[in-house]
């Protein structure tokens, strides 16, 4: 019987991957657009499509099933509407929606989407979650992959090298490290850095388990400079991907508008999340949804940045602190449950870790001695003390102070390194 169940499978992936080769290539199409607005509106404007070399990504699990993120994209055969693929994201214009500085001006990013690169018409589909956490859709643009407007002339290419393979694309989470603010000199530096954040990527659960199932590429793009812009002290380096601390004024919030070279860079490889790695000793970095993470090569704390930001890019997992110095306003809406698998406001705590607490465990839990190495529903969170909880006292997405996940974001990083490689 076992044996039938796995041939069943085996054909049901076969047929699944077949669908792949009648509707894509084995490339990438990206799509860059313009995300604009304030603090209460937001607007979408086409830039330019762009074809890349690789597909990084599954040509099984084409279709989203998780529904993270604030924003999401539908690929619709533009024939008979059928979907074809989804996935969701988040972005920095989101984040800097809920700043203070978005009630007083209008602010435009650019941003992109990829998806594989169809065979025939498609219409794209971009939706974006309302604070009452439900998708709606913004903008729809047809593409027809024979346009000669589609751009193949690639900028900022440059060679990549293994860090960690373990086979095919397809079937792997693929990682690729990006430098930024490594000279030509420190190349040397940075090859040596991929490694060892790749090593110290599998000394933590559930990645040490999972080591067979992930590809890191490097690339070799040196910067002018050496190091990277801290604005408040008056230090501005010329880099490849521009990062910078301060971002929305939060010294070490370390990030880049310029989303288009981050992009590019990325293009030499085959790819599901993007990381930069910054050549600086300086306590920073960050990451949003399926956009992409960053973090610093030399602090003393430089390993828990790389795994605490991995949490946000790749598994979509949420702050749990709520200490927090940003200026965020109303991040999350404590009527409506949150996206993030790691938090709840209790207002459907049934789709969460329900599952996870057992019966005697109070809900919400006092954060005592007591429940202090359980899985519960501790006040604060999301960047707040009150009305947003979290799975446990502590936790590698709460503080450094430990070295694992809880049970819930072990759980939850699990189900996405299944969805990309089974």
């Amino acid at each position: 019987m076992r044996h039938i169940t796995l041939l069943a499978v085996v054909l049901m992936n076969l047929n699944v991957a077949a669908q792949f080769d009648k509707f894509f290539h084995n490339k990438t199409l990206r799509m860059d657009y313009y995300h604009s607005g304030n603090h209460d509106n937001e607007s979408y404007y086409f830039d330019e499509l762009i074809e890349e070399p690789y597909w990084g990504g599954s040509k099984v699990n084409l279709v989203d099933t998780f529904e993270y993120g604030n924003y999401y994209v539908k690929v619709y055969n533009n024939s008979n509407d059928s979907l074809l693929y989804s996935r969701g994201y988040s972005s920095l214009f989101g984040e800097w929606q809920t700043t203070d500085e978005a009630n007083i001006t209008k602010r435009a990013f650019s941003e992109a989407v990829v998806f594989p690169y169809p065979k025939q018409t498609v219409d794209v589909v971009l939706f974006s979650r309302n604070h009452d956490e439900i998708f709606e859709e913004k903008f729809r643009y047809t593409v027809n992959p024979e346009n000669y407007f589609i751009k193949k002339d690639r900028r900022l290419m440059y060679p990549s090298f293994a860090v960690h393979v373990s086979g095919d694309p397809a079937k792997n989470i693929d990682i690729v490290i990006l430098p930024d603010g490594y000279s030509n000199e420190e190349m040397g530096l940075f090859i040596d850095d991929c490694r060892l954040f790749a090593d110290g990527l599998f000394d933590y659960a559930p990645y040490n388990d999972n080591k067979d199932k992930f590809n890191i590429i490097g690339i070799l793009a040196p910067s002018d400079d050496s190091g990277n812009d801290i604005p408040a002290d008056n230090v501005w380096k010329k880099t490849l991907l521009n990062t910078g601390f301060y971002t929305f004024d939060s010294e070490r919030y370390c990030m880049t508008m310029d989303n288009k070279s981050v992009r590019d860079m990325a293009a030499n490889a085959p790819y599901d999340q993007i990381y930069i790695l910054v050549n600086n000793e300086k306590y920073g970095g960050g990451a949003i949804y399926n956009y992409y993470n960053v973090s610093v090569n030399s602090n003393e704390k430089a390993s828990q940045i790389f795994i605490h930001e991995l949490g946000h890019g790749f598994a979509g997992l949420a702050d749990e602190y709520y200490n927090s110095s940003t200026s965020y306003n109303d991040f999350y809406n404590l009527n409506a449950e949150p996206w993030e698998p790691n938090i709840t406001t209790l207002v459907d705590f049934d789709l969460k870790w329900k599952d996870l607490v057992k019966k005697r465990t109070p809900i919400p839990t006092p954060d005592t001695e007591k429940y202090e190495n359980k899985v519960g529903v501790f006040e604060g969170g999301g960047y707040v003390a009150k009305g947003v909880y979290r799975p446990m006292h502590d936790c590698l997405m709460n503080s450094f102070s430990g070295n694992t996940f809880c049970p819930v974001c072990n759980k939850s990083i699990q189900k996405m390194i299944d969805f990309y490689s089974k």
